[in-house]
């Protein structure tokens, strides 16, 4: 442990010498680029201020590679053993994030929120490690879309009731972030005043850049919560981008012209006579037109399945004609028979009483 401890503090010794003042610059110069778009009146989106992202953000990953290189943050280490000049990079991942939600690309804005959550997270993360500050995590991606659809379904049952208890719970943690937030930022001001000048000690700009790291840490959980709520938005719209996509594709069929429908071809030509700029047209024109086109309800089916149902049909039909000629044949024969048997026992004109006085 001592001799890691030895390399560490070579490694740091040389990295201050060679490569610390251009890492120092590329992480103030990121930072300052920042809070100039973040307090500009220009429109976002104009050419200049996304030129301007586009730079912090190149300056602050190359800032991340040569962190990650030096292996300047270990897992082992508390929060006091950190050197003050290292505590500043703690504030990589959340500027990153911050610059990465300025781009305003509409046409990548998914993979936009899903970058800065990233970087976001990775932020809270590292202070989470060191104990920072007093701050739950929030949930992962994929627990956050589990915990969405359960919050449907909930949602979708008629006897479901809204969670006040939760809902009173997260409003509460807002009010406790925004009153941190603006307690850290008024002591912020007044510990840059000296860190400006030049004369605050090794102490005030420790606790400078820790004031700026737990501000940051507040900033970050608001914007995870704005990030999952604009995750769910753009999903939906993907899908029904998709949906309308599919729609559009599908080929649409002319509109038909206004005519006259007749019921022959005579009619058709007293309609055709008097109108001969409105066309004519009879029930079976119209019928045959719309067969050509495949435009019947019965074309709907397919052929094959046709051809088997009108076979059933067939069969039935014939089946039930030879049930019925046997059910005639067996009767007419049983009819026969008791007539014979009824002329054998009764004279001819038996019964006929109606030309009788």
């Amino acid at each position: 442990m001592a001799e890691r401890d030895n390399n560490q503090d070579v490694r740091r010794s040389v990295s201050s010498d060679t490569e610390s003042p251009k890492l120092s610059d590329l992480l103030d110069r990121g930072w300052k680029i920042f809070e100039k778009i973040d307090g500009t009146d220009e429109p976002l989106g104009s050419r200049a201020v996304q030129l301007k992202v586009k730079e912090g953000i190149n300056m602050l990953m190359e800032a991340s590679k040569m962190i990650a290189e030096l292996n300047l943050f270990s897992r082992n280490e508390e929060l006091e053993e950190i050197a003050t000049a290292d505590l500043k990079y703690l504030l990589l991942p959340a500027l990153l994030g911050a610059l990465t939600l300025k781009q305003t690309s509409q046409d990548t804005r998914l993979d936009i929120v899903n970058t800065a959550r990233v970087y976001f997270m990775d932020f809270l993360l590292r202070c989470k490690q060191y104990d920072v500050s007093q701050f739950e995590l929030p949930k992962s991606a994929s627990e956050n879309d589990d915990a969405s659809e359960h919050e449907r379904s909930k949602t979708k049952s008629p006897h479901s009731q809204p969670d006040l208890v939760t809902m009173a719970t997260q409003r509460q943690a807002k009010i406790e972030r925004y009153r941190q937030k603006k307690e850290l930022e008024e002591k912020l001001s007044d510990v840059r005043r000296a860190v400006d000048s030049g004369q605050a000690d090794d102490e005030v700009t420790r606790d400078f850049y820790l004031l700026n790291i737990r501000r940051w840490i507040t900033v970050c959980l608001e914007e995870i919560e704005s990030i999952n709520q604009e995750q769910e938005i753009l999903k939906k719209m993907d899908v029904l981008k998709q949906s309308t996509a599919k729609q559009s594709s599908l080929p649409v069929r002319r509109p038909m012209k206004p005519f006259i429908l007749t019921k022959g071809a005579v009619q058709a030509q007293v309609f055709g006579a008097g109108y001969p700029s409105l066309p004519t047209m009879t029930v079976d024109d119209w019928y045959e037109q719309h067969r050509k086109q495949g435009a019947l309800p019965d074309q709907g089916i397919p052929r094959r399945v046709a051809l088997e149902d009108d076979t059933d049909v067939n069969e039935r039909d014939e089946e039930k004609k030879e049930k019925d000629a046997e059910n005639d044949t067996e009767d007419a024969l049983l009819k026969a028979r008791n007539w014979d048997d009824w002329k054998d026992t009764h004279r001819r004109g038996y019964g006929n009483r109606q030309n009788m006085g």
